[in-house]
């Protein structure tokens, strides 16, 4: 198994890396289809998934863990088919935090990278977004996604 690289590049970045042993296109359909991302975006929690994919479309994602709800939501701004994923992410309890989150699929030896880029407004809200936990949940999610991919393969 591998773990995500957490690195700040910039006052106002974030930028994760992640492999995973599976093709690129069956990576970029577990990122694009919301019947593979209830899977394992929730780090193995239910999740409702509603997604609209296209430019200008959205998503919503609400994970039920804990006996609680937590929404995200966010509008995709590019996509460049099995390549790249340009979108807004927001966590609905803290209305007005959004980022634009880059996310980019390579394929090397039959293994995927995905390299996710998220730009804050201020270094305050990037770190923010740091003490939120967000590696580990990266971590668990692709976690989740390793053994999804294993599982469809």
């Amino acid at each position: 198994m591998t773990a995500i690289t957490v690195t700040q590049p910039t006052a106002t970045t974030i930028k994760m890396v992640r492999a995973f042993d599976a093709p690129r296109a069956l990576v970029w359909a577990a990122h694009t289809e919301p019947e593979h991302v209830k899977h394992w975006w929730g780090r193995g929690n239910p999740l409702d998934v509603t997604m609209d994919f296209r430019v200008g479309g959205g998503y919503r994602f609400v994970e039920h863990a804990d006996g609680q709800e937590h929404a995200f939501r966010g509008e995709y701004r590019e996509i460049v088919p099995g390549e790249r994923i340009v979108q807004t992410f927001e966590y609905e309890p803290m209305p007005g935090q959004v980022c634009v989150e880059t996310l980019t699929l390579t394929e090397e030896d039959g293994r995927t990278i995905v390299t996710t880029v998220s730009e804050f407004d201020s270094t305050e809200a990037r770190d923010g977004m740091v003490q939120s936990g967000m590696e580990a949940g990266a971590n668990e999610s692709y976690t989740a996604l390793d053994k999804y991919l294993a599982a469809i393969r």
